[in-house]
């Protein structure tokens, strides 16, 4: 399938061309001079860009066959639309999710109806933070849509690492359990790593653990972390060109450097990659560079998390005069800023949405992006690890 490309537009292809449409007010369609009532892809591309300048009334006319009205020719100056010609295409994750969820759905009738028993996710969750409590319940809950079953465990903030342990194995031997994820993040006095490391890389739906990030690394099929993959699918799945370049910002070992392994890697690898030519960003990056990397990336993937401190917060850190004109801008930012309107909190991501919407090719909103492709992601892995399962 052929990758389609954000527009690019030629004012001066348009200041010419808009001389053989027309422009009907009151069906709010432009038509063409020589074919009443067929519309080009360029007259297509005006009506998407909502551009609806003013009628010049002029002496030749002819009929709208939509609303059978005299329309006349435009062949004043567009310079007043300029603005809204360049706006980007905002990507929902959230269409993109209901994409993967029928997926999975289809995956999980195959494997019933071949007597095999339906995947089951099991969480542990730990401590109250409410963050950790709302992403846990959207995971179970839309394992429960798509057909799974699903079992949350519960253990307070003063558990013991080795009492994680102990659980985590239990889980591993459970041969009903098809997929299991240990919610992060953890409190202090629990190694994190230990913990991702214990799950069982065959049913590590979260893929934190060594050996698939190791497997990830070399270009293997493997259990790809959740919001790596979300992002990979999102860009696939869009049509979104990798061949260029790309700045990931952000080197966390959970989002960051599996996104970078991932598009740049060779796309005729076991484990396609996106040949991408990848440049990573982090806390020691000066803004200064920071904005120079920015303007000159096809790919801008922000995944600042709360590492860059040093860049006065993380919200809205990518601004619209980084951004280079039609690039793609995945924002996987989770941000709780104080709305200064309603004085509630509300979700922002790492990127200036209103601002930079009006420079990129293709957007994804904060929420309603990343956030709902993590999670069919996880309900993938949860499958995959269901099919990959042993039978005795």
């Amino acid at each position: 399938m052929a990758a389609p490309t954000a527009l690019i537009v030629n004012y001066t292809r348009i200041q010419t061309l808009t001389s053989y449409f027309q422009h009907c007010r009151r069906s709010k369609r432009w038509i063409n001079l020589k074919t009443v009532n067929r519309r080009s892809s360029f007259c297509q591309s005006l009506k998407r860009l909502e551009l609806n300048p003013p009628l010049v009334h002029r002496n030749k006319a002819c009929m709208c066959s939509l609303c059978k009205t005299r329309v006349f020719p435009y062949r004043g100056s567009i310079s007043s639309g300029l603005k809204s010609l360049h706006v980007a295409t905002v990507v929902s994750g959230t269409e993109l999710a209901r994409q993967i969820h029928k997926e999975v759905q289809s995956d999980i009738a195959k494997l019933v109806a071949q007597g095999n028993s339906r995947p089951h996710l099991s969480v542990i969750l730990v401590g109250d933070d409410h963050a950790s409590h709302t992403y846990v319940r959207n995971k179970t809950r839309t394992a429960s849509l798509l057909g799974m079953s699903s079992s949350t465990i519960f253990r307070p903030s003063s558990v013991s690492q080795e009492e994680m342990l102990e659980l985590i194995d239990k889980f591993n031997k459970d041969r009903s359990v098809s997929g299991l994820l240990v919610q992060l993040p953890l409190p202090e006095h629990i190694n994190e790593r230990a913990i991702c490391n214990a799950v069982a890389p065959e049913k590590d739906v979260d893929g934190f653990h060594i050996v698939n990030i190791g497997k990830l690394c070399l270009d293997q099929r493997c259990m790809v972390p959740a919001t790596a993959a979300a992002v990979w699918e999102i860009i696939r799945r869009t049509g979104i060109e990798t061949v260029g370049n790309v700045l990931v910002v952000g080197r966390s070992k959970n989002v960051g450097m599996p996104i970078a392994m991932l598009l740049h890697s060779d796309r005729n690898h076991e484990r396609p990659g996106g040949d991408a030519t990848v440049i990573m960003a982090h806390r020691c990056t000066p803004l200064p560079r920071l904005k120079e990397l920015a303007s000159l990336a096809d790919i801008v993937i922000a995944a600042a998390g709360q590492l860059f401190v040093s860049w006065s917060g993380v919200p809205h850190l990518i601004t619209a005069d980084m951004v280079k004109d039609g690039a793609a801008v995945i924002d996987v930012g989770i941000n709780r800023i104080q709305d200064p309107n309603t004085g509630k909190l509300r979700l922002v991501g790492d990127v200036d949405f209103e601002a930079v919407k009006e420079k990129a090719g293709f957007i994804t909103p904060v929420p309603g992006g990343v956030g709902p492709m993590t999670i069919a992601m996880v309900m993938k892995n949860t499958v995959t690890a269901a099919k990959n399962a042993p039978t005795y």
